[in-house]
Order: structure tokens, then sequence, then C-alpha cells
């Protein structure tokens, strides 16, 4: 049985894997680490231990690791891209300095960790297409370089100092719980909850702009199936591409008309996150997933415009 940590478990991702690793292994087995002013609320407080944990203070994810027993930590404090160019130095003490915390934490007390990267992590020159899993990383962001820098990092303590560090590069991640938090790819989620509430969309992304994307429940899963793999099949560690559809606003735009007919959206780009959408990869060549440890997403563009229709109006009690 596994006693996780989450830093990071009331940020985008935070909240639905804590709550998809207590439906595992159970709400005792899983601790929600977060910051004073982002306490767990409702369900998420109340299935499951919380500690305060801030990811700078290498003290507080000591004492929580000895305090719970951990075994296994998801280290998801990061700052969303947009908002790392804003806040560069701060965004290298969270995504860095932050680490480098939680690796001297995981080494000293036998931790596994897992450190996700992102399609950030890539720059203009990678290619576009199939983007290898091993290749040509030279971002041009802040968001980007502290990726490319934890990859290496991570890697570093799994061979130094034997640490079971493990992680995938995330596309935009689409969920009907988690709004929008500064992300390029949130347009991607934006544009659900305006389209349900029959508002008109302004798309901050220019038509033809293709970005990797992925619905939550993938995303959970790989997170979990990479840290459950057996780790004499893993070749590589940190990151694993992991894909499942790419579009651009065109097309999801249209999709959502299939099921909201009388949906309208316009353009109004922003050139800050245009130009970080236009360095990041089309789409990845997950091959090295599927084979090491048997990724496979279960949702396309039309499955999960689907669900998230559905679960957006009963969240915001809208009768078809």
């Amino acid at each position: 049985m596994k006693n996780v940590l989450i830093i990071g478990s009331t940020g985008q991702i935070g909240s639905e894997l804590t709550m998809k690793l207590r439906g595992i292994y159970g709400g005792g087995h899983i601790v929600a680490g977060y910051i004073p002013g982002a306490e767990p609320k409702g369900e998420l407080a109340e299935s499951g231990p919380s500690e305060i944990v801030d990811i700078t203070n290498a003290q507080q994810i000591a004492q929580a690791v000895r305090k719970y027993h951990i075994d296994t930590i998801y280290n998801l404090a990061a700052l969303l891209s947009a908002v790392a160019e804003n806040k560069p130095q701060l965004a290298w003490k969270i995504g860095i300095g932050g680490l480098m915390n939680v690796l001297e934490v995981a080494r000293e007390q036998h931790c596994a960790v897992f450190t996700p990267s992102s399609i950030g992590s890539f720059g203009p020159n990678t290619p576009k297409d199939g983007t290898p899993q091993d290749t040509l990383q030279q971002p041009k962001t802040m968001y980007g370089v502290t990726k490319v820098t934890g990859e290496l990092l991570s890697n570093y303590y799994a061979l130094k100092f034997g640490v079971d560090t493990r992680s995938v590069r995330f596309p935009g991640l689409i969920s009907y719980v988690t709004p929008p938090g500064g992300g390029t790819t949130d347009y991607a989620v934006d544009i659900y909850y305006y389209a349900v509430q029959g508002k008109k969309f302004t798309c901050p992304i220019k038509a033809g702009t293709f970005m990797d994307m992925m619905y939550m429940p993938d995303a959970l899963r790989g997170a979990i199936e990479i840290m459950e793999a057996d780790p004499a099949k893993l070749k590589h560690r940190n990151s694993f591409n992991i894909a499942s559809m790419s579009f651009d606003p065109e097309i999801i735009y249209n999709k959502i008309k299939e099921y909201i007919p009388g949906f309208e959206m316009v353009y109004d780009v922003d050139p800050l996150r245009q130009g970080i959408a236009e360095s990041w990869p089309n789409r990845l060549d997950d091959t090295c997933a599927r084979m090491e440890w048997g990724w496979k997403p279960e949702y396309d563009l039309d499955a999960m415009t689907r669900d998230m229709i559905e679960k957006l109006r009963v969240k915001f009690g809208i009768k078809q």
C-alpha cells in the first residue's frame, strides 16, 4: 500500500489526482499538501489528511514525509506558462528550487518522485509534427526552461543517488472540474465553459495553431500508471511524451457546434500566449510510453466534447 504526498494538491491537476488516488489507495494514505491561502475545501478536505507543505520549505516537506511515512511524492507545484513569463524569478524558485528540496528529501527518506514536465519543454527548433521522445529541447520561455531543467535534475538524482524519479510531458489539460489558471492551452477549457453557458467566446490563440491536448481523466491515469509501472521496463524516466489529441481553435469550435449549434466564437489574439504556443510542438510521438509502460489514451476530441458538455451542464444546472 502506497503512502502518497501530493504537493500542490489544490492546483490545476492536484485536487483531481488527490481524489483519484484516494479512491485507489484509501483516503488515509493520500496527504493533500497545500500552502496557506490555498487550503483544501469540501470533499478534498474531508476525504483524507492534509498538511501545510510549501515546496520552497524543505523542512516542511521532510516533516510531512516522516509524519505520514510517505513513500511516493507527487510534486505538482509550478507556475503555469503565461504566469511564469510574468514572474520568471518565482517560476524558477518554485520549479527548480522547490524540486531540489523534494529530491533531497526523497534521497534521504527513500521516496519515489513524480514531477510532471510539459510540451513547453520543447522549443521553436524542435520538430513540430511527430515530436520524438529524444530530441532538441531549447525552449524560449521560463516555464519551458524550468521543465527541461527539471527533467535533467530528476534524471541526475536517479542516476547519481538511485532516487526513483519518473514523469510525463503533459499536453494542455482539459477539465470540467478545475477552472483555467493561466496556461497557454487554457483556451481549450474556457471555450467549453462559454459554450455551455450560451456566451460568445473570444479566443486568444490564432486559427491554425495546433497544440497537443488531453482530457483530464487520461492525464490522471497517465500520472498514476507511470508510477505503478515495472521499473525494469523503463528505458526512459524523465520525461515520457504522452499524447491524446491535437487540434487548433477552429477544429474544437466546430466540434462544439455539432452539439451546441448556436455557439459563436471570435478572435482577439494575445501576443504573449500566441508566441508561447507557436514555440511548442503540434503533436508528440508517444511511442516510447506505449511500449515501455503501456500508455494508451481513452478519449478523443469527440468523446471529450460530449463528456465536457454533459458534465458542465450538470455543474451549472443547465437543462438541455
